[in-house]
């Protein structure tokens, strides 16, 4: 069966990798966060500095990806369409804080 949820790396370099991410088709929550891990896990990210993460998804969908990407990455950022950039909630660097906006 058909995931219900995607996630995509559209770009990666060794300061940034970009996630796109977004339902696949109609189901629960249970279903979506199993099914988000299995995505993200399937793309075999090593990790960097910052990943950035663009796309529709429930709340326990979040959680479940911020749980994947923060083991990996220095810092995530959000998109945010009312401020048009992403903004930085999880960050281990001293360089770049939470609630950093990135164009």
């Amino acid at each position: 069966m058909e995931s219900s949820y995607r996630i995509e790396c559209v770009s990666s370099t060794e300061t940034r990798t970009d996630l796109k991410v977004g339902f696949a088709r109609e189901a629960n929550n249970a279903t979506l966060v199993s099914d988000a891990k299995i995505q993200f896990d399937l793309l075999g990210l090593k990790g960097g500095a910052l990943v950035t993460i663009d796309g529709p998804c429930s709340l326990p969908v979040a959680y479940a990806i911020a749980h994947a990407v923060c083991h990996k990455f220095g810092a995530v950022a959000v998109w945010d369409p009312k401020l048009g950039k992403f903004v930085v909630a999880i960050s281990h660097r001293p360089d770049l804080a939470i609630g950093t906006l990135i164009e």
